[in-house]
């Protein structure tokens, strides 16, 4: 089997970290080798581990991650950047985890652009009224990136249609995500539920479970980060903050099987579900079109403002062992459809229908 090699973008603030070490990891048996350019803060030891383990590459960038850039010229700079490292690298394929380097003068490596959020479909679910003008110029980066790329990938048809619709294009390629099990279990199911994520932005809304767990009669535990690396936080009043912990604290919180719940208002895709599922946690999830795409049949659904709503579906499980046994194992067996090794089976046959049977990574 010819070895072919992927630059790939990623950052180590987010779930597109995981994302990336999950697609390299199960890219490689299917002869593909994995160059990882790091945009924004620098990788933890853990990360730059999990970097060696999966096969791939490390390559500290130092440059700006876009939704933290100034300016429309400084992300155009970073993916003019990125253009130059795929080329010399030599790499048969540049995949771009965030679209709006996609905007830069292209090169002679084709591009795959893969939209796991973006500020205006973001700002159409969480939030009401006109963008502000802020926006604007990260909108239309991400818009000429979208039209650029060659090719275009979403993590769920929801997200494809948003896509689509805020930006005028067809919709893009859909290739579900894929997540490894965490392992861990404490037994159980134990009685406290669950959430956790970037605690710190608003399109998690984990304000609502804070509001929640004020009318709870067990713990409602929280891991995660309150406060984000563009200086957005939220306080935690009722909800039993556990700080950003490691993957070996995730593992053992789901693995003791709570209840888990998200009430997000805007979810591409939502790895953080995924793992509480494979683990048999029952879901209570807010009523969003991705939850209801992804795990409709296999959770309890709740409008994404209804603290009360959330507070009952949570008590009603946790009061209820059968019907929460039932319920995580739903989840579970969904969770199944959604592995790394058919992500990575998707990606590497767009990448091979991109490239064509002519290209040197065919050869």
């Amino acid at each position: 089997m010819t070895t072919r090699h992927v630059l790939m973008t990623a950052d180590a603030v987010g779930g597109v970290w995981q994302y990336a070490i999950e697609l390299a990891t199960s890219l490689r048996p299917l002869g593909w080798q994995t160059r990882l350019a790091l945009l924004g803060p620098a990788p933890t030891d853990v990360q730059r581990r999990e970097a060696e383990e999966a096969g791939a590459t490390l390559i500290e960038t130092g440059l700006t991650l876009d939704w933290l850039a100034g300016d429309a010229d400084e992300v155009l700079a970073t993916g003019q950047a990125i253009t130059a490292l795929a080329e010399s690298e030599g790499v048969d394929l540049l995949q771009l985890n965030q679209p709006a380097f996609a905007a830069a003068p292209r090169g002679r490596v084709p591009r795959i652009a893969v939209s796991h959020s973006c500020v205006d479909t973001w700002w159409r679910a969480v939030e009401t009224g006109p963008a502000p003008d802020s926006f604007a110029w990260q909108t239309d980066l991400v818009r000429r990136g979208l039209t650029t790329a060659d090719a275009v990938v979403a993590p769920s048809a929801s997200h494809a249609r948003a896509v689509a619709a805020a930006y005028g294009i067809a919709e893009p390629v859909v290739v579900h995500n894929g997540r490894t099990p965490l392992g861990g279990s404490g037994g159980g199911p134990h009685d406290f539920a669950f959430t956790c994520g970037r605690l710190w932005d608003r399109a998690k809304n984990v304000a609502t479970l804070d509001r929640a767990a004020a009318l709870l009669g067990v713990p409602f535990k929280a891991a995660g980060a309150t406060v984000g690396p563009n200086g957005e936080r939220i306080e935690l009043r009722h909800l039993l903050g556990l700080g950003s912990v490691d993957e070996a604290v995730i593992a053992g919180c789901i693995g003791a099987r709570p209840v888990f719940a998200s009430a997000a208002r805007y979810e591409p895709f939502g790895l953080a579900v995924l793992e509480a599922a494979m683990a048999g946690c029952a879901l209570v999830l807010s009523d969003i079109p991705t939850h209801r795409e992804l795990w409709d049949g296999a959770a309890r659904f709740v409008d994404p403002l209804d603290a009360d709503g959330f507070a009952q579906a949570l008590e009603g499980l946790l009061g209820d062992v059968p019907a929460r046994l039932v319920q995580g194992d739903l989840a579970r067996r969904r969770a199944q459809k959604f592995t790394p090794g058919k992500m990575a089976e998707g990606m590497a046959a767009l990448y091979a229908r991109l490239l064509g049977p002519h290209s040197r990574a065919a050869a």
